[in-house]
């Protein structure tokens, strides 16, 4: 299986690549010809994190826009301070 974000589901997905010549025609030009179309791919921002799923780590690709939406449950690196009972 590719790569594909785990929350979102986000993959790669294809398109074209345009190669046009020629001046704009509101520049005062005859227009804008295409001269070549080839097919690229679009590629999503993916990181592989440790996330949090169902009490378990797990390192998965999470793309860029989950994590900053908050939408992963990161792990915790270490107990949170507390002063010792006397």
């Amino acid at each position: 299986m590719g790569k594909t974000c785990v929350v979102t589901g986000k993959k790669t997905s294809m398109g074209n690549q345009i190669v046009r010549r020629g001046k704009a025609k509101y520049l005062g030009g005859v227009g804008r010809k295409v001269t070549g179309i080839s097919r690229r791919k679009f590629k999503p921002n993916l990181q592989k994190v440790k996330v949090e799923i169902d009490g378990e780590v797990k390192r998965v690709w999470v793309s860029t826009k989950a994590l900053r939406s908050g939408l992963v449950k990161k792990p915790t690196k270490r107990k949170a301070f507390s002063l010792p009972k006397v």
